[in-house]
């Protein structure tokens, strides 16, 4: 387990290095001056802050920015506000979406798990239909909908703060927008692995041995179907963590997701490369955490395949 767990982590830095070359690669190529505001700008001053900036010509950009991340773990200033750093963008909006998208899963995994294990163990049932109700509604509904209907009803209502961040109360309506789509993917993952699971022998020797219905269903047959779940759960909570673009945005949150529409719209190019880096290395590291996890829930699991 050390040894695989070692040589992933050694792995990053090539995945990160690989990131970040076609993300920078596709920012520099997206038409769009970061410097160039409602009027028009002076050319001597557009030259001047291409320089300042290094961003003169391709290759300087590059090897300026690569070689102050890799020496000083800094992505610089942002283009479009001169006066804030990457890094502090980052280090104030972060924490934000974190928590937000932390509070989201939390409603999403254990009503998602139990939703799914009910609509399996009661199939074909009203239990059943509210799931797939649920689930089709989850992903086929856009969370632009969504969030603007919980918008909607919220100033109608005045039961939730409309917009905004800082206290309990305005988590609530962007959490529930942000879990509507990892709940419903929830659903149909632990029903149709219940189902699975229900048909299995070790269920039916678990019977006959005398095992009460509740330990079989939610002690056996729940740990092995949750193995499926798991493998979303991973990559599914690191995008949750980096934030929700179009939630932060329709709730007006000052979260990572914003700064990073924003940085696409302004064509700012060092908060694009930095955003996206970390939501890369927040993916390596669920990945790599859910592979540990698959251990635990599951000690027959090699996830080092040394049996192969």
């Amino acid at each position: 387990m050390i040894r695989l767990l070692f040589f992933r982590i050694l792995q990053f830095p090539l995945i990160l290095a690989v990131i970040y070359i076609l993300t920078f690669l596709l920012a520099w190529v997206a038409p769009g001056d970061p410097f160039q505001n409602d009027r028009a700008m002076d050319p001597i001053v557009s030259r001047t802050l291409k320089r300042q900036y290094h961003a003169d010509s391709a290759w300087n950009f590059f090897r300026y920015q690569a070689w102050n991340l890799v020496r000083h773990g800094d992505f610089g200033p942002s283009m479009r506000s001169q006066e804030w750093t990457v890094n502090r963008i980052i280090k104030e909006a972060l924490p934000v979406s974190m928590t937000l998208g932390l509070f989201s899963m939390c409603i999403a995994i254990p009503i998602g798990v139990t939703i799914g294990s009910i609509a399996a163990v009661r199939r074909d049932g009203p239990a059943d239909w509210i799931s797939l109700a649920i689930a089709l509604v989850g992903v086929s509904v856009p969370t632009f909908v969504v969030a603007a209907l919980l918008l909607m009803v919220a100033a109608v209502t005045k039961w939730f703060p409309v917009m905004g961040w800082g206290t309990f109360s305005h988590m609530i309506l962007p959490a529930v927008a942000l879990s509507l789509w990892p709940l419903a993917y929830i659903v149909r993952l632990t029903r149709a692995s219940m189902l699975d699971t229900l048909g299995s022998d070790f269920v039916r020797t678990a019977r006959a041995k005398g095992l009460s219905r509740p330990v079989i269903i939610w002690k056996h047959c729940l740990r092995n179907a949750f193995l499926p779940v798991l493998s979303y759960i991973g990559p599914a909570t690191a995008g949750a963590l980096t934030g929700s673009f179009v939630v932060e945005t329709v709730f007006t949150i000052p979260g990572l997701g914003q700064y990073f529409v924003s940085s696409v719209l302004n064509r700012d190019r060092t908060l694009i490369l930095g955003v996206v880096m970390v939501d890369s290395f927040l993916i390596l590291v669920f990945n790599l955490l859910v592979d540990v996890a698959y251990a635990w829930v599951d000690p027959r699991i090699d996830i080092s395949a040394k049996a192969a």
